[in-house]
């Protein structure tokens, strides 16, 4: 009769050595590797196949494999290690109250000048608290989630993977950036068929913002012609400045409506929209720092607009 899992009774000391000799295969190099006696590590793995009532390394005069329940229990054990290894780190965080870090990962740039005084003012509050900020396309950044190797990042939420909860900061209207003397007439919105002559700069294509702008065009029987791409906002603006072709961004993305080199005009598509908002990876809760500067960046991006300027146009 085999045992219940409320009897088994494992230890995180047993757990990595079941680990390390499945990564090292060998009983001499995860004893090094754990700073443990060869014998003292050979009992906690024969403890572990006892209570488990099952054989988890093949052994032979030259030869040490992991059984197919060893492969199996080796990658239970890294996950409840890596579990546990999270959940001390979130303690201590708690445990250390305003101290820590937030790292976080937005496709939208998080540099202009009010922000950073913005930031700058939440710093000067927070002492204790260092702030890393990155920016990247959508691909990255649900990269970073899924890896947990940020605490939040905030992107397009649409069509993500089930792992990833999300939250809502508001919708994306896309827009037109050109040179301000670009020929596109004195029009403050315009529809996206106006600009099927027109050369274009973008993102790169498997962009999140790319796929919705091609998504729109091709319902619209349209063939965008791009001349450059690039993988930075600001790239991108400095060839549309230095006349290479003009852009469609989301809001977000669009130049300071007080530089005078750039027209801005609304794109009037109902496909040309996003959601823009915060990913996390589920069940996975957030420090308190993290906490409090996700709730003080939901209310500044919330009062971000994207003004046309009269005088660009």
């Amino acid at each position: 009769m085999h045992k219940s899992s409320q009897q088994l009774n494992l230890t995180a000391a047993q757990l990595r050595a079941v680990v390390a000799v499945a990564n090292f295969q060998s009983f001499v190099a995860a004893a090094w590797d754990l700073k443990l006696s060869q014998p003292a590590l050979t009992r906690a793995v024969k403890r572990v196949e006892t209570l488990l009532e099952v054989q988890l390394f093949s052994r032979t005069t030259r030869q040490l494999t992991l059984t197919l329940a060893g492969r199996e229990f080796a990658t239970l054990a890294r996950r409840l290690l890596d579990d546990l290894r999270l959940g001390v780190e979130s303690l201590r965080k708690l445990d250390a109250g305003e101290r820590g870090q937030v790292l976080v990962s937005s496709v939208i740039p998080l540099n202009d000048a009010s922000f950073a005084s913005e930031v700058a003012h939440h710093s000067r509050s927070n002492p204790g608290v260092q702030l890393h900020l990155r920016q990247g396309l959508q691909s990255q950044i649900v990269d970073d989630v899924r890896a947990g190797s940020v605490d939040f990042a905030i992107g397009y939420v649409d069509g993500l993977p089930a792992s990833i909860a999300t939250e809502d900061i508001r919708r994306e209207r896309f827009y037109v950036v050109s040179p301000r003397q670009y020929p596109l007439g004195d029009r403050r919105v315009i529809d996206l068929r106006a600009l099927k002559e027109a050369v274009l700069v973008s993102f790169p294509p498997d962009s999140q913002t790319r796929w919705i702008v091609d998504r729109a065009a091709q319902t619209l029987g349209l063939s965008l012609r791009y001349s450059v791409t690039v993988n930075q906002r600001a790239g991108l603006l400095e060839l549309v400045r230095h006349g290479a072709g003009i852009a469609i961004v989301p809001g977000s993305d669009c130049p300071d409506p007080q530089d005078q080199d750039f027209a801005i005009r609304l794109l009037v598509n109902k496909r040309l929209s996003c959601r823009l908002g915060f990913m996390t990876l589920r069940e996975r809760e957030l420090s308190g720092p993290a906490y409090r500067f996700k709730a003080w960046l939901k209310e500044w991006l919330q009062e971000q607009t994207t003004p046309i300027p009269r005088h660009t146009l």
